[in-house]
């Protein structure tokens, strides 16, 4: 029997070239169930390969049950194999669930609305930590020394709520920084926000519930929220944040940013955070405190978390590490009420079972030890000069042109158009001048009444921010 396998002396090895040539054939239907293959010395032969190489490929048929081998009389493919599936050239449709659709959604919109490349590129929300002045030395030697120390029980599955000694140093972090009330039972251990986000629609909502959220606000709250089948009910921000007035008389959760709403960096005033809490409380309702821009404030003093005002115990609050440390280290906490600890600690093993436990151990190191604290301190002052930079070349540059809102808080402020424009045509024209600007609209459940902007400056050096803001000048 003459049998004809393409081989080649480069690549794969002989015996799976082999090997994928026959399974190729019997799936093809070539060989049909029950037909013979040529004996193991014949085929080396006509292969000009050993006889060993061939052995090879026919054991591995025999594993998988391609082919089965008669003692004295050959080797067979194996009789009722069914190849009728296999060689149908038919694409399948394959159902998705509401979540997943929503998921294929939420993918094809990871890549619209990016600028391309820039040389002065003001993208936000990457990291409000510039990584190179982030102390990698440090982090590396505290993330050596755990691993070598590890044992092996140390290796093993950990809690799902995160690591104690983690959790510990959150608490003491939060109770100074931000005048969180908390207990380090209170704290779950996330990868990332975006993860606090999704447990927290899978544990408090069912599909149709009412949920407020601001207006506008961050795309991968709306996404998660969209995809657990929650019934969003925005309401409008202005420049003092979320309204409590507009909030809806029935409603199971509101999302807020209140120390730098995203994506208009307003920060929400003490007698509206004292409203929300009390709309809560009269509406049975939980709120979501997303603090990503917490820990930088130039301006006066900072207002305290939301958190911390409340006594009935109705707000979550969601931090992350991810802006402040560097961005692929996906830790971020939940501090939840007490009698949400329980839920949320089975929804976050169901999901992952726990977070990373090496970067758990050295990021708590990394925070016990105060060099977490200097981090920041060193990050506050870099992002206030380049802050500063930016205000002055805006008010050189665009002065007249357009307004400024959230430039006392965070690492990005929002440029209102003064003048006539439109949105897209600004973008382009303003990446042909090889400056990277990005637009609000696509934050908006509804149009906005006038074009809008983002600049983040966290990333950029102040020779960079100036000469951006020139350029972009000439494109108003």
């Amino acid at each position: 029997m003459q049998f004809t396998i393409p081989v080649s002396r480069v690549g794969n090895p002989l015996y799976k070239q082999i090997y994928a040539g026959l399974r190729s054939a019997v799936l093809s239907g070539k060989l049909a169930p029950g037909a013979r293959l040529p004996s193991t010395r014949d085929l080396a032969e006509q292969l000009r390969v050993s006889r060993a190489v061939v052995l090879e490929a026919y054991d591995q048929l025999l594993a998988e049950g391609f082919v089965t081998g008669r003692s004295g009389s050959g080797t067979y493919v194996t009789q009722g194999l069914s190849t009728r599936l296999t060689q149908s050239k038919k694409s399948t449709s394959l159902r998705l669930s509401d979540f997943g659709s929503a998921a294929a959604d939420a993918a094809a919109a990871l890549g619209s609305g990016q600028a391309a490349k820039c040389l002065y590129d003001f993208k936000f929300g990457r990291s409000e930590s510039d990584v190179e002045i982030f102390p990698f030395d440090q982090w590396q030697r505290m993330l050596t020394r755990h691993a070598r120390r590890a044992s092996l029980t140390q290796l093993d599955y950990g809690p799902p709520a995160g690591n104690p000694v983690l959790r510990e140093a959150i608490c003491a972090h939060l109770r100074r920084s931000r005048a969180v009330v908390c207990d380090p039972s209170a704290v779950i251990i996330v990868s990332g926000s975006q993860q606090a986000l999704d447990l927290i629609a899978r544990v408090l909502l069912d599909r149709g519930e009412r949920v407020a959220i601001e207006n506008p606000s961050y795309q991968g709250t709306r996404q998660i929220l969209s995809a657990a089948g929650a019934h969003l009910v925005p309401v409008m921000v202005d420049r003092e944040g979320l309204n409590p007035a507009a909030l809806p008389r029935r409603a199971r959760l509101c999302f807020v940013t209140p120390s730098h709403q995203f994506p208009t960096g307003t920060i929400l005033s003490l007698t509206r955070r004292l409203a929300l809490l009390e709309w809560a409380n009269d509406t049975n309702a939980v709120i979501i405190e997303d603090d990503y821009d917490g820990e930088f404030h130039y301006e006066g003093q900072p207002l305290e978390s939301l958190q911390g005002l409340d006594s009935h115990g109705r707000v979550i609050y969601v931090g992350t590490f991810s802006r402040t440390v560097f961005p692929s280290l996906r830790v971020g906490y939940l501090v939840v009420p007490k009698q949400l600890v329980s839920p949320f600690t089975g929804a976050k093993w169901l999901n992952d079972q726990h977070s990373g436990v090496l970067e758990q151990q050295t990021l708590a190191e990394f925070i016990t030890t105060g060099a977490y604290e200097r981090h920041l301190r060193r990050l506050r002052r870099t992002n206030s000069a380049r802050r500063e930079a930016l205000l002055q070349a805006i008010q050189e540059h665009l002065n007249g042109q357009v307004e400024v809102s959230g430039a006392g808080a965070g690492a990005h402020v929002a440029l209102w158009l003064k003048v006539r424009g439109s949105e897209s045509s600004l973008l382009q024209h303003a990446a042909e001048r090889g400056v990277g600007i990005y637009g609000m609209s696509q934050y908006f459940l509804a149009k906005p009444s006038r074009p809008a902007f983002l600049l983040g400056y966290s990333r950029m050096r102040e020779a960079e921010i100036r000469e951006g803001i020139r350029r972009l000048g000439e494109v108003l």
